[in-house]
């Protein structure tokens, strides 16, 4: 396994972006500082084809923008908080709104449009940033590090924060996948499987409604493999973007397998596997042809998917759900494995 510092580019407004290239026999994986973007990752098919698996731009400069979060790490809490409100030990804080009525993925400017300080450590990249105590309306200075590291067909992130206040905290990435290569139209004829007995059924605003509801007899049951497409005609609006329960709340946090997905047309398999409590399963619903992409491919709705590990959404609102805040002097600690073999 190797990793170089492939690329440094000085972008006017927003400082060094530096580009680092993890390389093993079955992948190559590019890494940048801002927002700690998983730009590609390229493997070969089944015919020895070597396709870039997701979604992302050609040139760094557009993700300064990155209106969907492509590859990035997203935070100081991903996915949404109710009203953008929250109160910890009798304090209410208000964050920005940024999605219909509520908070997303950490605010205006979250981790995804931070230029993270970055060091190659053996095996890998690590990353590290300072949010500062009220950055986006959080309490707390938070130092926050992810460790990007790659050994043979398994990628590995692994998170880590320390806080001076009392915080919730939520990190995961936000890749887009289309195991076919990120240029398919679409992801109908991937097979997808969960291993969750529970969701997370949401309102009309994608904020859990507080019931975990059993995926027994539902769309989302999705224990054993099923086609994409075939998934996508039961369930109703216009797609997944739900939470699928990993762990009861009083469940130890553990690492266990959480997701497949399998392409048959190519052999492609990527298994996920995490220590958080929840896998957010989203089937791009909301790409619409607008962002122009890597070799001019406008990406449409479900062109990719997600499985986004974290904590249960608006879990900082929701006693019931797992934890979500971080004290000081504990230390906030999840990994997550992404493995892509050929069959």
């Amino acid at each position: 396994m190797t990793v170089v510092k492939s690329e440094s580019l000085v972008i006017a407004g927003a400082g060094e972006v530096e580009t680092f290239t993890l390389t093993s026999d079955h992948l190559e994986v590019e890494i940048l500082n801002l927002g700690c973007i998983i730009k590609s990752i390229k493997s070969k098919g089944r015919n020895g084809q070597v396709d870039d698996l997701v979604n992302g731009y050609d040139n760094v400069e557009d993700y300064l923008s990155n209106p969907r979060y492509f590859g990035a790490l997203v935070g100081r809490v991903a996915n949404r908080i109710a009203g953008g409100r929250f109160t910890v030990e009798g304090t209410q804080y208000q964050l920005d709104i940024n999605n219909g009525p509520n908070a997303l993925h950490g605010g205006f400017r979250g981790f995804n449009k931070a230029i993270w300080l970055a060091e190659m450590v053996e095996g890998g990249v690590r990353l590290s940033h300072t949010s500062p105590d009220g950055d986006q309306g959080y309490p707390g200075e938070l130092q926050v590090s992810v460790t990007y590291s790659l050994q043979g067909e398994t990628l590995t992130a692994l998170y880590q924060a320390r806080s001076t206040r009392t915080t919730p905290i939520n990190l995961t990435n936000h890749s887009y996948f289309n195991l076919a290569g990120q240029g398919a139209a679409n992801i109908y004829d991937h097979e997808v499987s969960i291993n969750a007995q529970s969701y997370l059924p949401v309102n009309e605003t994608s904020i859990p409604t507080g019931e975990v509801r059993a995926v027994e007899g539902t769309p989302f049951d999705l224990r054993k493999p099923d086609l994409i497409c075939s998934r996508l005609k039961e369930v109703s609006g216009p797609g997944f973007d739900h939470n699928f329960c990993l762990a009861s709340p009083g469940d130890p946090w553990k690492e266990r397998p959480a997701a497949r997905v399998y392409h048959p047309a190519s052999g492609r398999v990527l298994e996920i596997s995490t220590s958080q409590p929840g896998i957010q399963f989203y089937t791009a619903n909301f790409l619409d042809g607008s962002l122009t992409g890597k070799g001019g491919t406008s990406y449409m709705k479900h062109s990719s998917f997600c499985l986004e590990t974290q904590n249960w959404p608006d879990a900082v609102n929701q006693g019931s759900f797992p934890d979500s805040l971080l004290h000081p002097g504990e230390e906030y600690r999840h990994v997550t494995h992404y493995t892509f073999t050929t069959i």
